[in-house]
């Protein structure tokens, strides 16, 4: 039995599935304590989008810190905040005609998505969030209570209440717009659901088995939410910050959510930090009203900045169209060679891959980790595997993890057989 196993509380997962101790990493790869390389197609959970120790974060953190630079501010005021503040208004915000004011909560991602539940019930007046099906935002007892995963909610020990859950698109087949079903809720004084205060939604529901919401449909959600004087927050905890091409996940559907949470890689370099962006007319707070003790994390905000160096012209997001395409392809290939049922789905660097054979997606995972590739999965059922490499791969290291992939697909496959015999 190891320290871990011995010391460390049976909540523990990620570490069942990927059984070694990481000591280094740098870019795309992680090196272990017994010199073992594996290439990352998990990045945190998309906490390093711009892959392991970059340079020019890495960089800039220590300076900050070999001048003494100060850690922590809470919510006074700070060099290091006013750079970043100055930075993502004139690199993000200003370039795309937004004008949200600036939260910062504490520093993960429940942390924002609590403060936009709270801000959105209190300028309404209204009590229910909207949420969808397959949903995770979360797993603080507001947060948890707009997530769908049953296993998850389960864990509160306490009814997670407030909320309502419609059907997310494409959950009802691809025929059925789940928008007319939710407006006719709203509509109807008998379907038992109040006029809620917010929707909250995810473009790319990542952990619910990247499910891809249509550009259309969130154009309508849009117009719906608008209609009816309903707040909507938009997660991009996972799947913003250039997870899909564009820095904002909606950005592609030209929609302005009132209220989106930002965390994982915003800080670009695995320094917890969550930002919640608010409508102007929507911010309401009383001076403390929500707060956090590490509202103030001030080495985050030095990477941040840095980070916003990717976003000075179109060349990541131009660098992500590319590889999305590859890997779409890739993905498409492997399934028809190989005579397998599933699905291929995603945008961007976020891609899933979802097997009839539920069991299919765990056993690559498994495969892939003995060859060298960290990867995911993901689903209810953990049905689908999850690509999320960097966005700063290189086409050679996207490649190879592919071709790992085939290898881990080709290994279930003939294991399933051994089986089945």
């Amino acid at each position: 039995m190891n320290i871990f196993e011995q010391h460390e509380s049976e909540v523990r997962g990620y570490c069942r599935s990927f059984p070694t101790v990481f000591a280094s990493a740098k870019g795309a790869w992680m090196t272990d304590t017994n010199g073992r390389r594996y290439l990352d197609f998990f990045s945190g959970a998309g906490v390093l989008n711009y892959g392991h120790n970059p340079d020019r974060l890495k960089q800039a953190l220590l300076a900050y810190l070999m001048r003494d630079g100060i850690t922590h501010t809470l919510d006074m005021y700070s060099e290091a905040k006013a750079a970043f503040i100055e930075g993502f208004q004139q690199t993000i915000l200003a370039p795309r005609q937004l004008t949200y004011k600036l939260q910062f909560p504490g520093p993960t991602g429940t942390n924002a998505v609590e403060a936009a539940l709270k801000l959105a019930r209190k300028v309404t007046g209204r009590e229910t969030v909207v949420s969808f099906t397959n949903a995770f935002h979360g797993m603080s007892l507001g947060s948890l209570s707009v997530t769908g995963n049953g296993f998850k909610r389960a864990g509160a020990g306490i009814p997670l209440t407030h909320a309502a859950f419609m059907p997310f698109d494409g959950y009802m087949g691809e025929n059925t717009d789940t928008l007319d079903y939710l407006e006719s809720v709203l509509l109807d004084n008998g379907s038992g659901t109040e006029l809620p205060a917010a929707v909250i939604v995810e473009t790319v529901q990542a952990e619910g088995g990247v499910n891809v919401a249509s550009a259309d449909w969130l154009r309508r959600l849009r117009e719906v939410t608008q209609r009816h004087g309903i707040v909507l927050i938009v997660d991009d905890i996972q799947v913003g910050c250039g997870r899909t091409g564009h820095f904002f996940s909606f950005e592609e559907a030209g929609i302005v959510p009132d209220i989106v949470t930002l965390s994982k890689s915003l800080s670009g370099y695995g320094l917890p930090l969550a930002l919640v962006l608010i409508r102007p007319d929507l911010d309401q707070w009383a001076p403390g009203e929500h707060n956090g003790t590490f509202r103030g994390n001030c080495p985050a905000f030095v990477t941040a900045t840095a980070a916003l160096g990717y976003w000075r012209d179109t060349g990541l997001q131009e660098a992500v169209d590319r590889k999305c395409a590859l890997v779409q392809t890739h993905l498409e290939r492997m399934l028809h060679q190989h005579g397998v049922e599933g699905s291929v789905r995603g945008r961007g660097l976020i891609h899933g891959v979802e097997f009839a054979d539920t069991s299919l997606a765990s056993r690559i995972s498994q495969a892939c980790f003995e060859r060298g590739l960290v990867i995911e999965t993901a689903g209810i059922e953990d049905q689908v595997l999850k690509l999320l490499p960097s966005l700063t791969i290189r086409e050679d290291e996207l490649a190879h993890g592919l071709d790992i992939i085939d290898q881990g697909l080709r290994a279930a496959l003939s294991q399933g057989l051994r089986q089945a015999a």
